[in-house]
């Protein structure tokens, strides 16, 4: 596949910049792969849409809020993403070692300080005055692709920190600040440590999960932290010689079994999101259950486990987007698509979404 094959023309004002409320009202455009058929719904409408018996299989990944600004001691401003923390791991008594995404460019061995990111200068603390107070990153190691190794001296964890002091790492295209953080939370998330949201979760709401219930509809939760790997854009001009970067997942056995044996009886098992797509399809080929996966989908890849897919639409030139033309075809993703701009359906992370038989 050519990068040019993962390119469309997407009107600006269809980027949606806030969510919709309630969570459920957003649009819900469905594609019958067996019959090639469209139709367009809510989501509210999702537990009539599927059949009793079939497992819904969501990701509660959590994301942190691991958007931080700092200043170089040249007076400089960077903007840092906090990723994960580093496998190599470090003395506790050194501070944590963490992956992170830098936009600017630092210098290794180089101490940047935290600043509030209105730019007025000096450290934010928490009300108990313990952590986001005066916090430091030590600069280790360059990665590539804007990645970073750096180290956190300061007393308390970078978790504490951000928590006391970071912000929502909303994408680059969403221009308007969230005025709630939770909106760029699924409403069942749990395990702490993604940069960024499972998006097709987002249309959750606990009335309509009563609904997939009184309709015999299972529904499971597994965990992948969202990361680099989720979110890079695609830059090699042969789509598969593309290498994404690893994410971590962990999986609950019993919640694992309960999937599998509902794939041998012959139930359908729909992926919410692309992430889940992609840790499913992991487990299927080695069901190892708990590590991290690089596992990259495109046109011509054979699904294993998943018979359905549950997706936000995507930006060009992503894995995602490539993902999904794996699933349903790359000539119907792009009618999928284009029906979808016609009937003026919202894109990207707060938009609508895409439900895939």
């Amino acid at each position: 596949m050519r990068i040019e094959e993962l390119d469309y023309e997407l009107p600006p004002e269809l980027i949606a910049q806030t969510p919709v409320e309630p969570r459920d009202a957003s649009r819900l455009l469905v594609f019958t792969r067996s019959s090639g058929a469209v139709t367009d719904h809510r989501f509210a409408d999702l537990p009539d849409l599927l059949a009793p018996g079939d497992v819904l299989v969501r990701n509660d990944t959590k994301v942190i809020p691991a958007r931080t600004h700092f200043r170089r001691v040249s007076g400089g401003r960077l903007e840092v993403l906090l990723l994960e923390p580093a496998a190599a791991g470090a003395p506790a008594a050194d501070g944590e070692l963490w992956e992170v995404l830098v936009r600017g460019r630092p210098r290794v061995g180089e101490v940047l300080s935290f600043e509030r990111a209105g730019g007025g200068g000096g450290f934010a603390a928490d009300e108990g005055g313990r952590e986001g107070g005066d916090w430091r990153l030590l600069v280790e190691e360059r990665l590539g692709d804007g990645r970073w190794l750096v180290r956190s001296p300061s007393p308390g964890s970078v978790l504490g920190h951000l928590e006391a002091v970071g912000e929502t790492p909303l994408p680059p295209y969403i221009k308007r600040p969230l005025e709630q953080g939770e909106r760029y939370q699924t409403v069942y998330a749990r395990a702490v440590g993604s940069a960024a949201a499972p998006t097709a979760g987002l249309h959750f709401t606990p009335e309509l999960d009563a609904g997939l219930a009184r309709r015999g509809v299972a529904v499971e939760a597994l965990t992948l932290h969202v990361g680099l790997g989720t979110f890079q854009t695609l830059t090699a001009d042969a789509v598969e010689t593309q290498k994404l970067h690893s994410e971590p997942y962990a999986v609950d056995t019993r919640t694992w079994q309960r999937v599998a044996r509902a794939k041998s009886a012959g139930r359908r098992v729909i992926a919410v999101g692309t992430t889940m797509t992609r840790l499913l399809e992991t487990l299927a080929r080695d069901p190892v259950l708990e590590g991290r996966t690089d596992l990259f989908i495109t046109p011509g890849f054979r699904f294993d486990l998943v018979d359905g897919l549950l997706t936000n639409f995507h930006l060009p030139r992503t894995s995602l987007l490539a993902l999904v033309m794996a699933f349903c075809g790359v000539e119907e993703t792009r009618r999928l698509y284009g029906h979808a701009i016609e009937g003026r359906y919202r894109f990207y992370s707060f938009g609508d979404a895409m439900l895939a038989l």
